[in-house]
């Protein structure tokens, strides 16, 4: 009997994509793989909405706290962690939902995906410029030059901004445009859950409150006495950076809540831009009552496999 194929549940944050793989696990018999690139840090719970084990519903869940707070990203790293999992359940007959709204860590493990080289010069340089004008001055320029990077790229995460202007200056093309068009590492059956924009940032609302209800704040406390604020990703994160703030006095804290809210809602919209990229990508309403009918009978016949 051939591998099954790995089934990847992307989309925005806050469409529901947790509580659909747990449910397909269970009908396919299939394990999560985690592709939420702030759920591979340790402790940052609340905040990335982590599921609980009750909320995993038996299921295994792989790929979950990898990283101190004080580590930098890594895709390159992930990318051999995801890959060896995913290989270890098809070997065995089990289906790999690789599930998160990373798009760039669920396009390096299902993609032959060649990043663009590093200059330690320009790299330096560059961050010599983000620690001297901050993050927002860094992104005003990554705009002007490539503005579909400018839309993708958060203004809060300098260190995805320092790695666009680099690529960008290495190749002298636009950062997005150095990416090149995938090649399927896996057979993969990649399905986008959605909700209308008003719905979602209504959720979004939502589950920010919830967040606060829940001891976020005391989270992040107890984050910083593990490094948090040296942690160049971490320390950036949504939610996170806006408890800093509030802990250093610079927001109220109903202000820090409000700027976790709006900053959620647009990064939604580029986590959409991003994914409505991929013509491969099957999209679905999440809030439709069969769908979990639906994503059953499509791989039963792979109707939607690439």
């Amino acid at each position: 009997m051939s591998a099954p194929p790995v089934v990847a549940v992307v989309g925005p944050t806050a469409t529901g994509k947790t509580a659909l793989a747990v449910d397909l696990a269970r009908r396919l018999g299939g394990e999560v793989v985690n592709a939420d690139s702030m759920q591979l840090y340790r402790g940052m719970d609340i905040g990335t909405a982590k599921p609980d084990m009750a909320e995993r519903g038996g299921v295994p869940h792989h790929l979950l706290d990898l990283w101190s707070v004080r580590e930098p990203a890594s895709v390159a790293e992930y990318r051999l962690r995801a890959r060896a999992e995913i290989d270890r359940l098809r070997d065995a007959g089990v289906v790999p939902l690789l599930v998160g709204g990373s798009g760039l860590y669920v396009r390096a493990v299902l993609d032959e995906l060649d990043f663009p080289g590093t200059d330690p010069a320009v790299r330096a340089r560059l961050e010599g410029e983000l620690d001297a004008i901050g993050p927002a001055g860094l992104h005003a320029r990554l705009a002007r030059l490539d503005p579909a990077a400018g839309a993708a790229v958060l203004p809060s995460n300098g260190r995805r901004i320092v790695r666009a202007l680099e690529v960008i200056e290495l190749t002298g093309g636009p950062f997005l445009a150095s990416m090149p068009e995938p090649k399927p590492h896996y057979p993969a059956i990649v399905l986008g859950l959605d909700r209308a924009p008003a719905e979602l940032d209504e959720r979004v609302a939502t589950r920010v409150d919830r967040m606060w209800a829940t001891g976020f704040v005391a989270e992040v406390e107890a984050l910083v006495a593990q490094g948090l604020r040296e942690g160049p990703t971490a320390s950036r994160a949504l939610g996170y950076a806006q408890v800093l703030a509030q802990l250093d006095g610079v927001l109220s804290a109903d202000e820090a809540r409000e700027r976790t809210v709006s900053t959620t809602r647009r990064f939604v919209r580029r986590q959409r831009s991003w994914f409505r990229r991929d013509p491969a990508l099957t999209w679905l309403d999440a809030g439709r009552p069969d769908l979990l009918d639906v994503v059953t009978a499509a791989f039963a016949d792979r109707r939607i496999e690439r």
